[in-house]
């Protein structure tokens, strides 16, 4: 037991292995008691932060149990500074990374019970997505910052160094930056969310995926759409989805032809057809004017259901039963028509004649030139 290797006894390397089985044993242990007891807690318990716990200390890895454990055997050795401090900083950067961990797992947990899940509300998800994505890098940062300065790296000149070089790079990529903060924008304001229909400019989609620089849309004819998010915010945009009711306004044009007591039944006739139909508010219907070749009628009303295939079904059986009240009251549907009225010209020639009707002459004709 009094051979020396590597300047320890056996006896000394025995006692080290001893501590770090023991050391990792312990903590091994630890953690299955714990996580088994808090998790009985959690079941009979209706706050998140007991659950939360429990899936963050699930998190903590064997590895790092095992690197625990021999650091504190190390400790019972007698082992040249250079090799203590290495043993140290190294158990102090893997100490680091396993709260590194906890800290994520933590995070998505915390994510996963406020915002309720993707499929629980499309809005969460979009919040959840990008405010997690931001969360962990931040956790993550200083998590390298600190390990950085336990391994004796000048921090404060390193930051220093990164605020000058991050100018630069800001600039180089400021269209890059302007797209992600136009996605924290759409985040935080929410003018629309994962699943709304949405028109922009020309093209109609619904909403597939918010990232940090596109936002994708599948279009009605299948095909993805990608938009910048800054160019996004900058268009037109309409939310469908927000729609609490359509407001609908549509024409009808009779013929001339129409006696004027007809034209007079047509507005109480468009209003009964309106106000029939459900859910429907009525708002109004006028004889809106006279055109080319038309009487012209106009109807408002709310459809106070979004879905448009209802409102088609309501637009649909509107007209079908006023051509049926038309075909029985005996009034035409105007058609786009032109009337030309052509003068006899020998009745012209006569009147021309009588002097009744000017005749238009151009100018006299030029003299002959004369060579």
């Amino acid at each position: 037991m009094e051979v020396m290797f590597l300047n320890n006894s056996v006896l000394t390397w025995l006692t080290a292995l001893g501590v770090a089985v023991g050391v990792a044993l312990a903590l091994q242990l630890t953690k299955t008691v714990v996580v088994h007891r808090l998790g009985i807690i959690a079941a009979r318990t209706d706050t998140k932060l007991d659950d939360i716990a429990v899936a963050a200390l699930h998190a903590t890895r064997t590895l790092a149990i095992l690197i625990m454990g021999l650091y504190a055997g190390s400790t019972v050795l007698l082992l040249p500074a250079s090799v203590d401090q290495f043993a140290t900083r190294f158990a102090i950067v893997v100490g680091l990374i396993q709260a590194a961990i906890w800290g994520n797992t933590a995070l998505r947990a915390w994510l996963a019970e406020y915002y309720g899940g993707s499929n629980a509300d499309p809005a969460r998800a979009t919040s959840a997505a990008a405010v997690g994505f931001i969360a962990r890098m931040v956790l993550w940062i200083v998590i390298l910052l600190m390990i950085l300065d336990n391994l004796g790296v000048n921090i404060t000149t390193l930051v220093a160094s990164l605020g000058i070089g991050g100018i630069a790079v800001a600039l180089a990529v400021q269209n890059i930056l302007g797209d992600l903060f136009a996605s924290l924008s759409i985040v935080l304001d929410k003018p629309f969310v994962i699943g709304d229909f949405v028109i922009v400019d020309k093209y109609l989609g619904t909403i597939e995926h918010v990232g940090l620089k596109t936002t994708r849309i599948r279009s009605l004819g299948g095909e993805q759409l990608v938009f910048s998010n800054a160019d996004l915010l900058k268009s037109r945009l309409q939310n469908m989805t927000r729609m609490s009711r359509r407001r609908v306004v549509f024409g009808v044009s009779v013929t001339f032809d129409t006696p004027t007591a007809r034209l007079r039944e047509i507005p109480p006739l468009l209003t009964e057809l309106v106000k029939a139909r459900e859910p429907v508010t009525f708002d109004r219907a006028h004889f809106s004017g006279i055109g080319p070749s038309s009487y012209n009628f106009e109807v408002v009303y709310w459809v106070e259901v979004p879905d448009y295939v209802r409102f088609m079904d309501i637009q649909q059986e509107i007209y079908l039963q006023l051509l049926d009240r038309f075909e029985e009251m005996g009034v035409e549907l105007a058609r786009p028509a032109q009337t030309l009225h052509v003068h006899d010209a020998r009745d012209v020639a006569a009147q021309e004649k009588e002097g009744l009707v000017a005749v238009e002459r151009g100018p006299a004709p030029l003299p002959p030139a004369v060579g």
